[in-house]
């Protein structure tokens, strides 16, 4: 079930303003428990055994509350024997971790985030899924502890200063860094991580259960053909299971693309009624017509939600201040639209999340395949910058110049802004207009030198890291919360449980093939989509950005980001912004375009988060 879960030690909740925050997260129920010290709430968006599954759920010393789903939840119950007196996956847990502790997580196959109150232990179980679908903020300091599954709901609850060192990470990376959070003392619990919390001294003992990077060191014998049918098999199981979890109707997102597509395609074989919803816009981004195709051959009762930005001046500021925090992902817009038309027809909805960082969908990919950009030796660096700095900047990302020059300059650099530059690329190599301390990055750089350091090849590495920090940090925490603003559950077959343990382990080749990404999932849709949409290159719900900051916004961000006090300047040069603005710095449209956007982000989230302007 999607919900919203908060509670405290040491702290009295303020439960009206707490259900003001989180009932668009579940709207059906809500419940608090208090015991000593204690306090959990719930709120409950009811999709499954919505008779019995209220929460909070108690089983002798053990309390429950529960965001997300555990599709296995009955395979678990058969494994262990377990005797549960109804069909909610939440009493499941219940009852595992009462015979296995925190080992029960690896048995799970799903997204969560959970607090469990043992009195026999006198703490808190607090824990997140393998890929951070359901996402758990908390805020610990002078023996007081809160958590809640929204930052605003925590910054409602708290006083609390901003960390002007993770808006500094922010900044330069487009995303807040695993753990990291706008706010001092508040931290988001990490993705396939859990943690104690003791009532006596709530102080909070962390501990990662899983980790993807122990599958990359894996290696699979299988053949592609034995690789093609086990994926195929677990495709069909993770979709399956994914539409059988829920009483109420489940439809699908169906972008231009191969994951959505073949999502919507095996899910169509066990619901012969499926809706899917595309968005449909004017320009070079539109990907309605290869979704109608998908729409088209497994006859499914389609939406086109065509999407005219016409009010966007007055419901940008609401959509990114759903987020709680400064958010960078411009894509978020689309995605709430595409999920509020959802919303109007079903409550349920699955998506293709996951499936480029898993099989290798990202352009960016390709070089790395080929070449090892993290360690490029001291030759090479000096011959990409003397051919970088003799490029003119590019406009057309998906131009051929644009590959090449984008080639030369990751070339030039190594470790950590490789990888910044490969991905979000906003402010890279225009570092020296930041303000930052020396030290904003040294935890970043720590961790990604480990990895550097790791026997996996270039395309696992990025890979890797791609799964560790973009994912979590930002595709996952849009789409939740683009759809949970519309109290509708999003469901990502593609980051099922034994995708996530087999896929990483096979060879290089079966995701890049020469230029060709995402190779295998390529090969599977040969059985099930149009051939039309195979070899596409990859898309998304993206959006016209440059079009719209010169245009439709261009006067709110210039008034949010120009004005002689706006808190964004704290973070740039003197005289940036306005030379930024002015093109008076020589850099693409594109690039221009995601800085701007980054600081109007900010601004956003400080005026209407923060300061609750």
């Amino acid at each position: 079930m999607k919900c919203g879960i908060a509670g405290s030690i040491n702290f009295s909740l303020d439960i009206p303003k707490l259900t003001k925050d989180l009932w668009h997260r579940g709207p059906d129920d809500q419940a608090t428990f208090a015991e000593a010290n204690l306090q959990l709430h719930h709120h409950r968006l009811s999709i499954l055994d919505i008779a019995s599954g209220h929460q909070p759920m108690h089983l002798e010393h053990l309390t429950i509350i529960f965001n997300g789903e555990i599709y296995n939840h009955q395979e678990v119950r058969k494994k262990y024997n377990l005797s549960c007196k109804t069909n909610s996956d939440t009493e499941t847990i219940l009852h595992a971790y009462a015979k296995l502790g925190a080992d029960c997580l690896q048995d799970f196959d799903g997204m969560f985030a959970m607090a469990i109150f043992d009195r026999s232990k006198n703490e808190i179980f607090i824990a997140r899924d393998r890929a951070g679908k359901k996402p758990l903020y908390y805020y610990t300091k002078g023996g007081t502890f809160v958590f809640a599954s929204e930052l605003n709901a925590l910054r409602n609850q708290l006083d609390v200063a901003v960390n002007e060192t993770h808006i500094q990470q922010y900044m330069r990376m487009g995303y807040f860094y695993k753990s990291s959070t706008p706010y001092r003392d508040v931290n988001e619990l990490p993705a396939g991580s859990y943690a104690t919390v003791s009532l006596h001294h709530p102080v909070v003992r962390l501990v990662k259960w899983w980790n993807i990077h122990s599958f990359y060191q894996r290696k699979s014998t299988d053949d592609i053909d034995t690789a093609l049918s086990k994926t195929d098999a677990i495709l069909h199981t993770a979709v399956k299971n994914r539409l059988e979890s829920s009483d109420l109707e489940v439809g699908s997102f169906l972008s231009g693309g191969i994951d959505s597509g073949l999502v919507t395609a095996i899910a169509s074989q066990y619901n012969n009624k499926l809706k899917t919803f595309t968005v449909s816009f004017d320009g070079e981004y539109d990907e309605a017509p290869l979704a109608k195709l998908v729409a088209e051959r497994y006859h499914t009762d389609h939406y086109e939600i065509k999407i005219f930005f016409d009010n966007l001046t007055g419901e940008i500021e609401k959509i990114l201040s759903n987020y709680g925090e400064p958010f960078f992902d411009s894509s978020a817009i689309p995605s709430y639209y595409v999920s509020a038309a959802a919303k109007k027809k079903l409550t349920v909805i699955l998506n293709g999340d996951g499936g480029d960082e898993i099989f290798g969908g990202y352009r960016r990919y390709v070089p790395f395949a080929k070449y090892d950009f993290f360690k490029s030796g001291t030759a090479t660096k000096k011959i990409a910058g003397l051919l970088h700095a003799l490029m003119p900047v590019t406009n057309n990302k998906r131009s051929k110049y644009n590959y090449i020059y984008r080639l030369t300059d990751l070339a030039r650099k190594n470790n950590l802004p490789v990888y910044l530059s490969s991905t979000i690329d906003s402010f890279e190599g225009l570092e020296k207009f930041l303000v930052n301390d020396k030290s904003y990055l040294d935890l970043v750089e720590t961790d990604f030198e480990s990895m550097n350091q790791s026997s996996l090849s270039g395309l696992q590495k990025m890979m890797n890291l791609d799964f560790d920090n973009i994912l979590p940090g930002d595709l996952l925490v849009k789409m939740d919360i683009a759809t949970m603003a519309h109290s509708l559950e999003g469901r990502s077959p593609l980051l099922c449980k034994d995708l996530l343990e087999y896929v990483p382990s096979l060879p290089d080749n079966y995701k890049l093939k020469g230029s060709q990404t995402k190779y295998i999932l390529r090969k599977l849709a040969e059985k099930y989509l149009p051939a039309e949409l195979i070899n596409q290159p990859k898309r998304g719900f993206e959006i016209p950005l440059k079009k719209w900051i010169d245009n439709e916004l261009k006067d709110m961000i210039a008034s949010y980001i120009l004005s002689p006090n706006a808190y964004c300047k704290n973070f740039v040069q003197p005289g940036f912004m306005e030379n930024l603005w002015n093109r008076k710095i020589k850099t693409g449209d594109e690039k221009r375009a995601k800085m701007l956007w980054t600081l109007f982000a900010l601004e956003v989230w400080y005026k209407k988060c923060y300061l609750k302007g």
